[in-house]
């Protein structure tokens, strides 16, 4: 499966799910957390406050996909 099938399907995630961004290709992977936004660690991308963003770019959360299932 690639990414791009769950592009902005928040249901479908599983907690330990790694997001990458569409714009920039920053990766938000729940066991960091962000400390850019103060995020703390193991909290799950649908988990994220609405007004979260990429810390890189500052793309909205829709611009996420999730990364497939090679880690």
């Amino acid at each position: 499966m690639s990414g791009f099938e769950n592009f902005g399907k928040r249901e479908t995630m599983d907690a330990a799910d790694r997001m990458e961004c569409g714009i920039c290709w920053h990766v938000y992977d729940p066991a960091e957390g962000d400390p850019v936004w103060q995020i703390d660690i193991g909290t799950a991308f649908p988990d994220l406050p609405p007004d979260w963003r990429c810390p890189n770019c500052d793309a909205p959360q829709e611009k996420f996909m999730r990364l497939g299932d090679g880690r």
